[in-house]
């Protein structure tokens, strides 16, 4: 019987305990075909000194989703991901309520996978624009 929808984002949001994700309070919240969508509470957890959400924690929260994306469409039988590249453009300033980053593949190499992930806030502003580049490694044959 395949994986519901739920059942899915309680596992990824599962293997989050005791990791950066956990410290940020990073939630998978939404998946379909082709997306993944993850929020964080903008609080003073993830400010940078002036009161606004740091890059690096909306930085954090775009290679959290876009991992995730890649290892929910990938076959974790034969292979493990991991990041290679990540770039990220602020465009907005936010200092309260929720960012949600949405992950959408540009590319799904068997190899490499290139993602779109677009950070919005609450009112779907749109926050940052990132890229994530990922790998797929074969798994050591025990």
């Amino acid at each position: 019987m395949p994986l519901t929808k739920e059942d899915v984002l309680a596992q990824a949001n599962a293997a989050s305990k005791n990791t950066l994700m956990e410290t940020l309070h990073i939630e998978m919240v939404d998946f379909g075909k082709d997306f993944l969508i993850a929020r964080m509470p903008v609080n003073s957890r993830v400010y940078q000194p002036d009161g606004v959400l740091h890059g690096g924690a909306t930085a954090a929260l775009a290679e959290s989703v876009g991992s995730f994306a890649s290892h929910i469409f990938s076959n974790l039988d034969d292979v493990f991901i991991r990041g290679i590249e990540i770039t990220a453009n602020h465009l907005k300033s936010v200092t309260e309520g929720f960012v949600y980053a949405k992950a959408t593949f540009l590319h799904k190499g068997r190899t490499t996978q290139l993602l779109d992930i677009r950070v919005t806030d609450d009112h779907d502003n749109l926050i940052s624009v990132c890229r994530l580049s990922t790998i797929s490694l074969p798994k050591k044959k025990s």
